[in-house]
């Protein structure tokens, strides 16, 4: 794509409402109409691209106004909770702020970008779908829920990148290299079972059996694991290789997810793969609280009210779409 390439205001104007179609309803990225039109013009693609990174631009000061301004939303929550007959009145004040706030959390926490990303992929998942696939080596791939990936098997090399969520593999030996791509990093495989995560500016490598090397960055040493162990890089630096209960943490291939003394704003993030809507926090100091659990993946609701009942949150959920932890 020319990076000089000029976008009429009305190419600027169409990405935007396609934007915001989508992120109201997501389904409508895998409908015709939206493909037809990225593909009736090169400039379709990049005025989309750009519109994504401004919406994701704000993402930091949206976050901050969210924060400072918290206790407007926390105030509409708690009129709510009131007997009808009193909240009305309490309401009509608040909704206009109350709602303002609501928008920009939940704008903090869209990744339109996903769909651009998901037009170049060879497979996805959907929010709450498993997915099993097979290359053309017979390889088996496990997609997590809200995972992309794209697959090249050409030139004699068998390489995989995953572009969104999490993939687990059982690669077929062929004499051919297997890799897998990940925010920079690289996975070789020297084994045949384990999981690639994707995260912010990095990845979590966890071995189920076998051996993988994992490069955190071109020109950096490889690191080798085996069964049991894992990884993470970020930002092209590596962590020490340490030993998990690789079984447990791989058990959303059955349907669970299992925590130990994890940050509760690590398992919103899980569970938002598998939720069709947004799930908030309120307040940093509740997303570092530490909780451990097994919960069931097709139900993240219950799951957020049993952690509720032990650490001792609230869930609302708004617009049956919107679920806000307090």
């Amino acid at each position: 794509m020319n990076a000089a390439m000029t976008l009429t205001p009305e190419q600027q104007q169409a990405a935007l409402a396609w934007l915001s179609q989508i992120n109201q309803q997501p389904a409508r990225a895998e409908r015709a109409e939206f493909k037809r039109w990225l593909l009736a013009d090169p400039a379709h693609g990049e005025a989309y691209r750009q519109a994504q990174s401004l919406w994701l631009s704000t993402a930091e000061p949206a976050a901050r106004l969210a924060a400072e301004e918290a206790q407007a939303l926390q105030k509409y929550l708690d009129a709510m909770d009131l007997p009808a007959a009193k909240w009305r009145p309490r309401l009509a004040g608040l909704a206009v702020a109350a709602s303002v706030v609501l928008c920009v959390a939940l704008g903090a926490g869209l990744h339109p970008g996903n769909w651009i990303d998901d037009f170049g992929a060879d497979y996805v998942s959907s929010v709450g779908e498993i997915r099993s696939v097979t290359l053309a080596d017979q390889s088996q791939l496990t997609l997590d829920a809200d995972s992309a990936i794209s697959v090249d098997f050409s030139h004699g090399q068998r390489q995989v990148e995953v572009r969104r969520g999490a993939v687990f593999f059982q690669v077929t030996h062929t004499g051919a290299p297997f890799t897998v791509q990940a925010n920079g990093g690289e996975v070789r495989v020297l084994g045949t079972q384990f999981e690639v995560r994707r995260q912010a500016d990095g990845a979590q490598v966890t071995v189920l059996s076998g051996k993988v090397g994992v490069t955190a960055a071109p020109g950096q040493a490889q690191q080798v694991l085996s069964a049991g162990q894992q990884v993470a890089f970020e930002q092209g630096a590596a962590a020490a290789v340490h030993g998990v209960d690789s079984e447990s943490q791989l058990a959303w291939r059955q349907g669970w997810l299992n925590y130990y003394q994890a940050p509760l704003a690590q398992v919103v993030d899980d569970l938002s793969r598998y939720y069709p809507g947004r799930i908030v926090v309120l307040g940093g100091e509740l997303g570092a609280r530490k909780v451990s659990g097994s919960f069931p993946a097709d139900d993240p609701l219950a799951a957020l009210d049993a952690l509720g009942a032990v650490v001792g949150f609230q869930r609302k959920t708004l617009l049956g779409r919107v679920t806000v932890l307090r």
